[in-house]
This record gives structure tokens, sequence and C-alpha cells, in this order.
């Protein structure tokens, strides 16, 4: 089995839109790659709880919508992992052998650049160091050529080579070349803008996928973000009675995504929740088109920004109490003093049973954790593919809505154990309450094979 480098003691960290808890603060984490987590990737367990979750977030008070929704009532991510379009595995596979040239009316040839997991949103910007030598040519050729964009897709979950049919679309806008620097370790340290999403049809040469002697490139159609394309004066109004009606539809379910939202920020401060929204956040809810300060793809990275800190904040909390142990084991068995703890100690260090304690954290974090990191990759993943605002607007107020129905199960539950008898549930047994409670409301249970 792997032994871990070091582990990291947690130090304080806040973030504006947040109220982030101060009995579990959030920092850096210990990296876990023991045999017990990649084995937990390997055989799916991280997917079964995706149905319980996202398969039911009925709100009665907008029924009548339910019929715009393009998912069935089972919800958008119902599927799981096959809820999101994905691209042929380009595992094996071969091109043509043909010239690449762009075949279909309105699409682009474009490099493609897998990355991971996570999932980019337009109108963001990211930096990337370029190292691998397929990809340094990729800088090359797009700066020679002066295009100075590429596609960013995310790669399939459990599929080698098979990445998302729905991507963004990487604007490069400063380059550094740092290969003196870094021993050539690095080529370039590069600074981008998202300007936008690509539908990709196709991808040209699979092949180079296994060869690795360039890199791939795809045909694809942009759908440009940024609102350089958009018309001078789109608050023009128009005479136009179906434009005028969709515009009233467009702003009810924008009003119904703030009221969605006040209701989880109300829910989060009753319950105290570890990390809530701030009122500032609340009341300056972004719903509109477009790419400014006040569009919907600002609340669309405030969202994915919420669940990545509860995600980080749980996976604290597991670890809080094994560091209270590591704490005690350096000050008794090392004769340390708390202004002399250090912030990393070695795996081989510890003890026989804070090994054993250690690996058996890892195994619970793989297992509790992981479906909540791939639920928020496929819901953004979801988001992007959405054909336009409208579409972006009802799947946001569905997953918005699923965190209501938590919350407001959590608050019940907490009412059936706050009884004048004394009778009192710890907060971990009011978490298996609740997923029990999730569990029924769904029909969908933890079968092995509910995604067959």
């Amino acid at each position: 089995m792997p032994t871990l480098g070091c582990i990291f003691l947690l130090q304080n960290y806040r973030a504006a839109a947040f109220l982030l808890p101060s009995t579990c603060p959030v920092g850096r984490i210990i990296r876990l790659e023991t045999d017990a987590f990649v084995n937990n990737q390997k055989h799916g367990i991280y997917r079964r709880s995706l149905i319980r979750r996202f398969a039911v977030a009925d709100d009665d008070e907008d029924d009548e919508d339910e019929e715009e929704e393009e998912y069935d009532d089972r919800g958008p991510l119902a599927k799981g992992i096959d809820s999101v379009s994905w691209l042929p595995s380009v595992e094996g596979a071969k091109g043509s052998n043909m010239p690449i040239e762009t075949t279909k009316q309105g699409s682009e040839i474009l490099p493609l650049f897998p990355l991971g997991g996570f999932v980019y949103t337009p109108n963001t910007e990211h930096v990337l160091n370029i190292f691998e030598p397929r990809y340094r040519q990729l800088y090359t050729d797009i700066l020679m050529n002066g295009s100075k964009r590429f596609v960013v897709a995310t790669s399939h979950p459990t599929e080698k080579g098979r990445f998302a049919k729905t991507g963004v679309l990487f604007a490069l806008e400063d380059l550094k070349e740092v290969s003196e620097k870094t021993q050539d370790q690095i080529k370039y340290i590069c600074n981008h803008k998202v300007t936008g999403r690509v539908t990709i049809d196709k991808i040209l040469n699979p092949e180079a996928w296994e060869t690795g002697d360039t890199y791939l490139k795809v045909e694809g159609t942009i759908h440009d973000d940024s609102g350089k394309d958009d018309p001078e004066d789109t608050r023009q109004k128009s005479d136009d009675v179906y434009d005028a009606v969709v515009a009233a539809a467009i702003k009810k379910i924008e009003n119904d995504l703030r009221t969605t939202f006040g209701k989880i920020f109300d829910l989060q401060q009753e319950l105290e929740e570890a990390v809530r929204f701030t009122e500032v956040a609340s009341n300056t809810l972004a719903v509109k088109d477009g790419p400014d300060e006040d569009g919907l793809w600002q609340t669309i990275r405030l969202w994915q920004s919420f669940v990545e800190q509860r995600l980080m904040a749980r996976q604290n909390e597991l670890q809080l109490e094994f560091q209270d142990k590591l704490k005690d084991f350096l000050k008794e068995e090392k004769g340390l003093k708390n202004n002399e703890l250090p912030s990393a100690i070695g795996f081989s260090d510890l003890t026989p049973e804070l090994q054993q304690e250690l690996q058996e954290l890892q195994k619970r974090i793989a297992i509790e954790l992981q479906p909540l990191v791939l639920e928020s990759s496929l819901t953004m993943q979801k988001i992007i593919e959405a054909e336009d605002h409208k579409a972006r607007c009802q799947l946001l107020k569905y997953f918005m809505q699923t965190e209501v129905n938590r919350l407001t199960t959590k608050k019940t539950l907490q009412g059936l154990f706050s009884s004048d008898d004394d009778t009192a549930v710890s907060d971990q047994d009011l978490e298996v309450l609740t997923e029990i409670e999730e569990k029924k409301s769904s029909g969908f249970f933890d079968e092995p094979d509910a995604f067959q």
C-alpha cells in the first residue's frame, strides 16, 4: 500500500460570498491516494447516490413550469453519468486519414485540451502551466496561425479517452516563456479567458490520443458568451407580441430563481449551516442573460463555489477528529507544545494505530465525498450543455430546489428530536436520517446496478 507523504494541519480560510465554519477551519487538506481510494473509483461506489439526490426536486408552487423542462420527472441527473452527453472514446479509434477540413456549415476546426474533471464556465479567467510536448506544440500553433484559442472539455469520470460533447472556448490573453527558469520542466505560463461554449461534433484525429505525438483536433460549433456578438442595443423594446411573451416568461423564471435562492438563504441561517451564503450574496443575486456582473453566469459560478466549499468543509469535518489525535500524539509522544507543532508530519512517523486510523479515514472520505464531487461536476456540465439562458435558469433553479428540499428535511428532523424529553440526536445521526428521508422521497435506492 502506498504511503502518504505528509499530513497537513488545517489553517483558517474565508470566502467573501460564504460564511464558513469557525469550528471546522477550511484550508490545506490531506492528499489521499491509497489503494482503497482507487478501487472505490474503479468500482463506481460514488455513482450510486446520484439518482437519489437528484431524482426528485419538486416545488409545489411551480408545477405549471414542469412541462417546459426538457428533462423527465425524475430529474436532469436521473441517469447519473449518462445524463450528460459524451463523445465516443478515442481509445483505439482511428481517423479517416483524409485531409482535415471543415464539412459542416458554421463549424470550425479547433485544438482540444482535455482538463480533468473540473468544469469551466464562460467569462472566467484561468492560468495554465504547459509542460507536455504536444500541448507545447498546441500553443506554438495557435500563436503562429493567430487564432489564440482552443477547446477545453472535461473528461469522463470512469472511461479513459472519453470527453464531454460540450466544452468551453479558451482564448489566450497572455503567455510567458519560463523554460529557462524551470529547467524546461514548464514551457509556458498562460492566462486565458473563457469566451464561450463549443459543441463538439467529432474528434478528427483520435489516434493522436494514444500516440501522443500531437494534440487532438475537433470539429465544433462555437456559442459566444462574451457579449461581443450581441446587438448594440439589446434592451430596445420590440413591438412583436411573441418577443414580449418570451421576455415575460424569462422574467418569471429569473424571479423564481431569486425566490428559490432566498429560501436557501433563510434555511441556512435558521439551521446555522456550516457553509452558508452571506446576506450580500442573497441581495445581489445575478440572474440576467449576458456576460456582465448581473448576468446568470456569475450566479452559476457562485453555486459552483458553494458546492466546492461544502465539500471542503465536509472533508475537514471528517479529518478534524483525527487531527486532534495527531496533535495529542505530537504533544505526548514527541513532547511538543502548541506553538511548536509542525505544519506537516511524515506518515512513517505515526504509530501503527494512527496509521491504521488514517487509512480508515481515507476510505471513509473516498466513499462519502466522491458522490458529492461527481454530482458537482455533472451539475455544472449539464448547465454548460443547456441550449439557452432560459434552460440554464431552469436547471439552476432545479438544483437549488434540491438543496431547499435537503435543508427542509434537515429542519423537520431537527424538530422531531427537539422535544422536552431531552432526547438528543448527533449531527452525524441527523445526516444519516436525512439521507434516509431523501431516499424515501425519491423512490430510488443504492442498488449496485441502479444505473444499468
